[in-house]
């Protein structure tokens, strides 16, 4: 079922739902399961499954010289969600990217997808590599999320890249990402409204957000959503603070403001125990305070972690 539907069908209802990450290569499925049935009581609609593209790793050689390798270290994204469907009738929403991927690759995703029954898609530009500075794309792949929202389309009237072949239209519900406290690379907040904005335009029928703390930027990020004409479902996405580090940690790498009563508290906590608990007290308190409002969807990022999430899930539905 679309996450629309679902959505719809909820009659104003707060749904629950998680992202998961696939395990490092070598890992067994185990872990997914670990993963997902401590949260299954929460009856979550929907499971996110992420997609990360490869880097660079470099191998010395017999000869000392260092080899530059390409390498996936967590693959699988596909593979997850047919299991994820086929154990627990759950619908899986794979990410798809641009980054690691040639156009090819994605129409061969796309048609395992469709062949697999997945209803939904999460199109992302995706990251850099850690080597590099700045977004660099495949080579024969999409550049950016608008790109590869119109391969998904085009998916979706049956235009494929090789019309060689007659085949079934798709009907994928696309989702794409929003950002609360605006893209980094975006030079203002109005400018990152614009291409969101384009990518509904588009087709996309859905936005799950950056994680954020501060309530009003989500309700403030929804006001100029709708003020912009962008009247697809907003799913907050949300992260409980489980240590210490994550308070220099989440603003270096999501580009996130912490508020400044939940950074007075956590730098009293003596250790991540303390933090944690302190997070997750200040995230029931977040996602109350978002259910009030109305929102359809309370999205966690668990990182594969599901114990912190479980105890909030508790504290609220």
């Amino acid at each position: 079922m679309k996450i629309t539907d679902h959505i719809k069908n909820a009659k104003g209802k707060t749904l629950f739902s998680f992202e998961l990450l696939p395990p490092i290569k070598g890992q067994s499925i185990q872990w997914i399961y670990d993963a997902i049935d401590p949260l299954l009581e929460f009856e979550p609609p929907f499971i996110d499954v992420t997609s990360l593209r490869e880097d660079y790793i470099y191998k010395e050689q017999e000869n000392g010289l260092l080899q530059k390798v390409s390498y996936r270290k967590r693959p699988g994204t596909i593979a997850i969600c047919a299991a994820i469907i086929h154990k627990y009738k759950i619908d899986a929403v794979p990410h798809l990217i641009c980054g690691g991927f040639t156009k090819e690759e994605t129409e061969n995703a796309l048609i395992d997808l469709q062949f697999l029954g997945i209803d939904n898609v999460l199109a992302l530009r995706g990251d850099a590599r850690a080597a590099d500075n700045s977004f660099v794309p495949t080579k024969g792949g999409h550049c950016y999320a608008t790109d590869l929202i119109e391969h998904i389309k085009n998916h979706n009237e049956g235009k494929f890249l090789h019309e060689d072949i007659e085949t079934f239209k798709s009907d994928f519900c696309i989702g794409v990402a929003g950002y609360p406290e605006k893209h980094f690379e975006a030079p203002n907040l109005n400018t990152d409204f614009k291409f969101l904005k384009k990518k509904v335009e588009m087709g996309a029928e859905f936005i799950v957000t950056q994680m954020f703390f501060d309530n009003q930027k989500y309700f403030d990020f929804v006001k100029k959503c709708r003020e912009n004409d962008i009247n697809v479902p907003i799913i907050p996405g949300l992260k409980p603070i489980s240590t210490l580090s994550q308070l220099n940690v989440l603003p270096k790498i999501f580009h996130i403001d912490l508020p400044e009563p939940l950074c007075d508290a956590l730098s009293h906590a003596k250790n991540n125990n303390e933090a944690k608990e302190i997070g997750t007290e200040a995230m029931i308190k977040q996602c109350k305070e978002l259910m009030d409002f109305g929102v359809p969807v309370l999205h966690f990022y668990t990182m594969g972690r599901p114990e912190q999430t479980k105890q909030i899930a508790k504290a609220i539905f």
